[in-house]
């Protein structure tokens, strides 16, 4: 079995005299999308910014691969191959795609000391996610679903072994996501894992191995997408009634 990529054991989060994580426990492998979903207010978010090294939780520790990180910051992180995006879009508006994913090529490659060839790897991601005919449009031009794959876009470019989408596919029609899931499907063809935080079920569902439900800071129910729907703790704390396929 793969070591994970990254490990969060026990991890307690407090803001003041709130408790927004409590002793959660998760981990993600290699070449697999791993599901983070629950309600608002679950801690989801918080788990997020405590994987990217933006908050230090009270008690627990997080591993990359094995080494723990727990007190290193997000720069420190990223090089250790952690990428991200964000719930709201975080682009460099008035530059082009094209020049959105040159400028983090540029930045992996200062503190990577690699040589990468930061021009054939901008088209090599721009092909990858169907970028290419809009390499010249401003990002604060494009409409959402664009929008937000340029933001992958931009994740990818900086060769990430863990990645992590935080609701990737809001804002975005069926083509769009349908686009996503398949774009995200691939990635971990190349072993990438990646950690979905996301409220469209259907996809969740499509293409999740594994699924973590969190509600009210502690772990629900981790498991399989056939196992979570099932699951009548999860139906009544999250999915209700609502009609998921997997």
């Amino acid at each position: 079995m793969n070591a994970p990529l990254i490990e969060f054991r026990d991890i307690t989060v407090t803001f003041g005299g709130v408790t927004a994580v409590d002793k959660v426990s998760m981990s993600v492998v290699p070449g697999g999308i791993h599901g983070l979903i629950g309600p608002n207010g679950a801690g989801k978010s918080t788990l997020f910014i405590v994987a990217c090294g933006l908050v230090r939780p009270r008690a627990g520790a997080v591993y990359l691969e094995g080494r723990d990180v727990t007190r290193m910051g997000p720069h420190r992180r990223a090089r250790l191959r952690m990428a991200r995006t964000f719930q709201q879009l975080e682009l460099f508006g008035v530059l082009s795609v094209y020049d959105n994913i040159r400028t983090a090529a540029e930045i992996r490659r200062g503190w990577a000391h690699d040589h990468s060839d930061c021009g054939r790897d901008t088209d090599e991601v721009l092909e990858r996610t169907g970028l290419r005919e809009m390499a010249d449009e401003r990002a604060d031009r494009l409409p959402t679903g664009l929008a937000r794959l340029l933001e992958v876009a931009r994740a990818l470019v900086t060769k990430p072994r863990l990645l992590l989408l935080d609701e990737p596919a809001a804002g975005l029609n069926e083509q769009e996501t349908l686009a996503l899931s398949s774009l995200l499907q691939g990635l971990t063809d190349d072993g990438l894992g990646i950690v979905l935080v996301e409220h469209d079920m259907d996809l969740v569902m499509q293409i999740c191995r594994v699924i973590t439900v969190l509600n009210m800071g502690q772990v629900l129910k981790t498991g399989n997408p056939g196992e979570v729907r099932k699951d009548h703790a999860v139906i009544g704390a999250y999915l209700g009634s609502a009609e998921v396929s997997v």
